[in-house]
């Protein structure tokens, strides 16, 4: 455990100034003795009052230092076991204090202050913003920040990942927003800038590498846990979290990055620059502008590009959700390509479905052509069809068929009759009046027709009007002509004479 500067401070000033006791100061400041005798210790301090006793682990102190010295990090653990093979007989707990008070204090390291030309350098960086809730989804709220090293001009949209078709997206839009491209980016150890380093080897992301050369700039990482060299980025991602994020409401991805881009035009533009306080951000940045490179007349589309299987079912799983195919193309692998806003589904280089895209989860996202096809040709598939219509409407229905089934119910009768109850009264009364059924423990149509009967006696409504009916009803209803009775009074007659 590290012990507080202002302890430590303390400790010191009572010992050497005061004259205490190690015990005294371990009483009066609430602490352990064994913390005081560490930070004396690493302090240098000689020792006031009398001789220390001797311990078990004197013997072994050369040993210790010695190994502590050429490996700083060797854990009090795997030290212990070292010390425990060459004879030491004390308990490891005991021993992790000793230990403490002889590890030599890690010397505080100096850095230069880097400076960079004018459009020369930028800094880029993502930054975790906690979840944003999408209908079913949760997603990860997750900002792309560039600076510009010369300016600090931050440049700061959100994204719901940390994808690499949105990692290029971020900075496409950057480069537009500034209008050109910093000859060198720095990067850290990011999985979709670095894949492999070994030593001073460093493999980096295809995909980065081909982008980097489209827009002709310098793809750089920083050394390994060296945050100091991209520390521009780093106070760039504080800085937005205190004064942009924090305490912010927003309705939608879309509003949160157009009150992101309003903020890096705005304040974040007026602050003061590190480098030249009698300026602010937006000045030197007005000058950097001229330095920055032209961006390619040729730009490529950023599209998600993964392949995808068909399964029996016409749809395909992307990002979470099921988007749907002609049922021609069951039981294949096809393509998706997908941008912020649309899917496209291929097959080679023929389109087979273009959606809009979802950021749900769970969501099918259908075309009715598509599965008017599969209707069309499977009966089977139209009465699937017909329940999963009528479970999506009122899902109590599911709960109504089950318990009909127990009872031997025919499915496919009671579907139709509360399919046709659907199209006359709606989605919500259907679902209170399934409800209604179930509760009174009658799972039939009849239940259901009768409880919403009810309800609309109570609202005082008229009956509702099928537009369309059945064969069956039509021919029940046609009308009949009256037969005459003046022949019943002639067979009379008849019996009469």
């Amino acid at each position: 455990m590290v012990t507080p500067p202002d302890i430590e401070a303390q400790i010191l000033r009572y010992y050497h100034a005061e004259k205490w006791t190690v015990g005294t100061i371990a009483r009066q400041l609430h602490v352990h003795h064994s913390v005081v005798r560490r930070v004396l210790a690493q302090a240098g301090l000689p020792r006031i009052g009398a001789p220390p006793r001797k311990s078990l682990i004197d013997a072994y102190l050369p040993f210790i230092r010695h190994t502590v010295e050429a490996f700083p990090t060797l854990t009090a653990s795997r030290l212990y076991v070292m010390v425990r093979e060459r004879g030491y007989p004390g308990r490891p707990d005991h021993f992790r204090h000793v230990i403490a008070c002889h590890r030599p204090r890690r010397k505080p390291e100096a850095y230069l202050r880097l400076r960079s030309l004018p459009g020369e350098q930028g800094q880029v960086d993502w930054g975790h913003f906690g979840q944003l809730a999408i209908g079913r989804a949760r997603r990860q709220l997750m900002a792309f920040v560039m600076v510009l090293s010369y300016s600090r001009q931050i440049f700061l949209r959100f994204f719901p990942d940390a994808r690499m078709e949105n990692f290029l997206r971020g900075h496409v839009a950057a480069f537009t927003a500034w209008g050109g491209v910093p000859r060198v980016l720095l990067y850290d150890n990011l999985k979709t800038a670095v894949l492999e380093r070994r030593g001073e080897a460093i493999r980096f992301h295809p995909t980065l590498l081909g982008f980097a050369g489209q827009y002709r700039y310098e793809p750089r990482p920083v050394a390994i846990a060296r945050g100091n060299e991209k520390g521009r980025v780093e106070r760039a991602i504080r800085y937005v979290r205190d004064a942009f994020f924090a305490a912010r409401s927003f309705t939608d991805l879309d509003d949160l990055n157009a009150q992101a881009a309003a903020w890096c035009c705005g304040p974040a533009a007026d602050r003061r620059c590190p480098d030249e306080p009698e300026r602010t951000v937006r000045d030197v940045f007005a000058g950097e502008v001229a330095r920055l490179m032209a961006l390619p007349d040729n730009p490529a589309p950023l599209l998600e590009r993964v392949a995808v299987s068909v399964g029996k079912t016409p749809y395909v799983r992307f990002d979470l959700n099921d988007y749907s195919v002609p049922y021609t193309q069951v039981r294949r692998v096809l393509t998706v390509l997908a941008d912020p806003l649309e899917v496209r589904i291929l097959d080679g280089a023929a389109v087979l479905a273009c959606h809009r895209r979802s950021y749900d989860k769970g969501a099918q996202i259908e075309d009715a052509a598509h599965l008017q096809a599969l209707v069309d040709d499977k009966r089977a598939a139209r009465q699937h069809r017909a329940s999963d219509r009528l479970a999506q409407a009122a899902p109590a229905s599911q709960s109504l068929l089950m318990r009909a089934a127990e009872r031997g119910g025919n499915l496919g009768t009671i579907t139709a009759a509360l399919l046709r109850l659907l199209e006359r009264y709606g989605a919500a009364d259907l679902e209170a009046a399934i409800l209604d059924a179930l509760e009174r423990g009658v799972p039939h149509p009849n239940a259901v027709r009768l409880a919403l009967e009810r309800r609309r006696e109570q609202r005082g409504e008229t009956p509702p009007v099928a537009v369309v009916l059945p064969a069956h009803v039509r021919d029940r209803d046609a009308p009949v002509r009256p037969h005459p009775l003046e022949t019943y009074d002639q067979l009379k007659d008849d019996r009469d004479d």
